[in-house]
């Protein structure tokens, strides 16, 4: 992998992981990550992020409890 593609990949899970904390509010998941709200648009938009955040998949052992 090249520079770039880690950097984005690490920056994709940065911005997911901001997404799902705040529930996909976007104004919050920037404001977690201490950037504007239009910077984060802008990242989600070049690594092609939807607006919605993926959910956090949980193994069907883990639902049994």
């Amino acid at each position: 992998m090249t520079l770039r593609e880690l950097v984005n990949a690490y920056e994709r899970r940065l911005i997911e992981e901001a997404l799902r904390a705040t529930g996909g509010n976007q104004r919050r998941a920037a404001q977690a990550l201490g950037v504007l709200p239009t910077t984060l648009h802008e990242k989600m938009k070049r690594l092609g992020l939807t607006r919605r955040p993926r959910p956090i998949a949980v193994p069907p052992m883990a639902l049994a409890g």
